[in-house]
């Protein structure tokens, strides 16, 4: 066989086409689909870490009562304001969260990673104190995500729970 034939060449040129861009195609979608997924857990940590901080807040807030599910009665001005200000925290999260990681058609891994923070939501949700300033936290937060959470809080608390 000689190496500066030219047919060798040819057949060379060939075989490289029909094999190796096929496989250079795979590799780059198979490439970009696991730096998605990459992407994805590490949004999902960086929302998840998000979400331990604020659970620090609560943990350093216990005359608030805010892990019990009754409200909690005579509160101070200074405790509502406090309380006020936590929640509407919790609900920028929920709203980061829905902007970040809710999508319309989700694959098992997203849909398993959203469960988690749709359970969030309805815990809170099920928090009288929560649920009575709920109309207030949801003023100047993203439309698509004020009628989904409004949609869980009636799944939650009822149909006249978003009537406020």
């Amino acid at each position: 066989m000689n190496w500066l034939d030219r047919d060798f060449w040819e057949l060379a040129s060939y075989i490289v086409t029909a094999l190796g861009l096929p496989l250079a195609l795979f590799t780059f979608i198979y490439e970009q689909r696991k730096e998605r997924a990459n992407e994805e857990e590490e949004v999902y940590q960086m929302l998840s870490n998000a979400y331990t901080d604020f659970l620090k807040v609560v943990i350093d807030n216990p005359d608030l009562h805010l892990t019990t599910r009754q409200a909690t009665a005579d509160l101070t001005p200074e405790q509502r304001e406090r309380m006020l200000i936590i929640f509407d925290m919790l609900m920028s999260l929920f709203e980061r969260a829905y902007l970040t990681a809710w999508k319309p058609r989700m694959n098992e891994s997203q849909r398993r990673r959203w469960a988690v923070w749709e359970d969030f939501m309805r815990e809170w949700l099920r928090r009288d104190d929560f649920y009575a300033n709920f109309e207030r936290l949801l003023i100047g937060e993203d439309p698509d995500f004020v009628a989904y959470i409004r949609r869980l809080a009636e799944e939650e608390r009822g149909p006249r729970a978003v009537d406020a």
